[in-house]
C-alpha cells in the first residue's frame, strides 16, 4: 500500500471525515463518497486507514513516565450516569511547595480514549492534577475503538453526560491534592461541554474550549469564569457560531479570548490524527497551561 501524506488528500476527503466522526453521515456513505478521490495510486482501503488514529504511535507522556502518577478513580455522579470513571494523573510526591490547581479533560465524542488520557498526563507534567472521565463508563467504557465509541457515545443524553462532568469537577474542587481551583479543558465535544460548564459553574476558575460547540444566547450572561477559545481556521461547521458567541461574549463584557489558527482541521490538536498541525498544537497547548497557571494558581 502506497504511503499517503497529508498533502495528497483533497481537502474535501477531510471534510466528509468530520461529517463521518461527528454522525452527519453513515459510514456505508462516507466510504461511497471518499471514492471519488482514490485516483493516482491512492485506494478507498488506503485513505480509511490512514484516517484512522493512531495511539499506538502518538503518545507524548506514557504512562509511566516518573515526573507523574496515575491511577484511575471512581467518582459519583447522582444528576448524570451514577458512578463514572476517570484517569486521575499528578505531579509526582514532592513536585512543588504548593498544591496546585485541578484540570478537568473531557474528551472528544467517542470516550476516555488514549489520546485523551495522554492529555491528562501532559497537563500532570504541567504542574496540574488532572481528571479525565470517561463518560462512556455507565454503559462499559471505552470500547477500545472509536467508531464503537462514538456509536456508544450517541445512548447517552447529552445533559446526563454534562452533569458527570460537572461531578468531575466537584471530585477534583474537593480532592486533598489540589488547591481547590480547577479549570477545564475539552475538545470538540468536550469543547462544547466546557462551554456549557462556564455557563453552568459559578465557581469555575477557568474554561479552555477546543473547537467546541457555542452555548445559546441567553445562557452566556451566565458566565463568569475566563474563558480562552481555540478554533481552526478550515472548520466551517464549529466555526458557524463563532460570530454570534463573539458578538454575546462582548456586549455581556465576559472575560476572554480567542484564537483561529488559520490552515488547520477540526481536531488539529489530536497528534493520533492526519488533522494534526503539530505548530498549531503546540502553540494552543502552551497557551493553555499559560492561562491555567495564571488562573489556577
Amino acid at each position: 500500500m502506497a504511503k499517503i501524506d497529508k498533502q495528497d488528500l483533497h481537502p474535501d476527503v477531510y471534510r466528509l471525515f468530520d461529517r463521518y466522526v461527528h454522525s452527519k453521515l453513515e459510514r456505508r456513505e462516507f466510504i461511497e463518497r471518499i471514492g471519488a478521490y482514490a485516483v493516482g495510486g491512492l485506494t478507498v482501503a488506503g485513505i480509511l486507514e490512514y484516517l484512522q488514529p493512531k495511539y499506538e504511535t502518538a503518545v507524548q507522556v506514557k504512562a509511566d513516565d516518573p515526573r507523574i502518577e496515575t491511577e484511575y478513580v471512581i467518582y459519583n455522579s447522582p444528576d448524570g450516569g451514577g458512578e463514572i470513571r476517570a484517569l486521575l494523573a499528578r505531579p509526582a510526591s514532592g513536585g512543588g511547595p504548593t498544591k496546585p490547581g485541578g484540570v478537568l479533560v473531557v474528551h472528544e465524542n467517542r470516550g476516555l480514549n488514549p489520546h485523551i488520557e495522554d492529555v491528562a498526563r501532559r497537563a500532570a507534567v504541567a504542574g496540574f492534577v488532572a481528571l479525565a472521565p470517561d463518560a462512556l463508563w455507565p454503559l462499559g467504557g471505552y470500547p477500545g475503538n472509536d467508531d464503537a465509541g462514538r456509536e456508544l457515545q450517541q445512548q447517552r443524553d447529552r445533559d446526563e453526560m454534562l452533569e458527570d462532568f460537572i461531578a468531575g469537577y466537584g471530585y477534583l474542587k474537593d480532592h486533598e491534592a489540589t488547591n481547590g481551583k480547577v479549570g477545564v479543558v475539552g475538545f470538540c465535544f468536550g469543547g462544547s461541554i466546557a462551554n456549557s460548564m462556564a455557563v453552568r459553574l459559578p465557581g469555575l476558575s477557568a474554561s479552555v474550549p477546543f473547537y467546541g460547540g457555542q452555548p445559546e444566547d441567553g445562557e452566556v450572561a451566565k458566565i463568569s469564569a475566563p474563558l480562552q477559545l481555540h478554533y481552526a481556521g478550515l472548520d466551517e461547521r464549529v466555526n458557524a457560531g463563532w460570530p454570534a458567541y463573539a458578538q454575546a461574549l462582548l456586549r455581556e463584557d465576559k472575560q476572554h479570548s480567542a484564537h483561529v489558527y488559520t490552515g488547520v482541521q477540526h481536531g488539529f490538536h489530536n497528534d493520533t490524527t492526519p488533522r494534526y498541525d503539530e505548530a498549531a498544537a503546540k502553540l494552543a497547548w502552551d497557551r493553555t497551561i499559560d492561562f491555567f497557571t495564571y488562573y489556577l494558581s
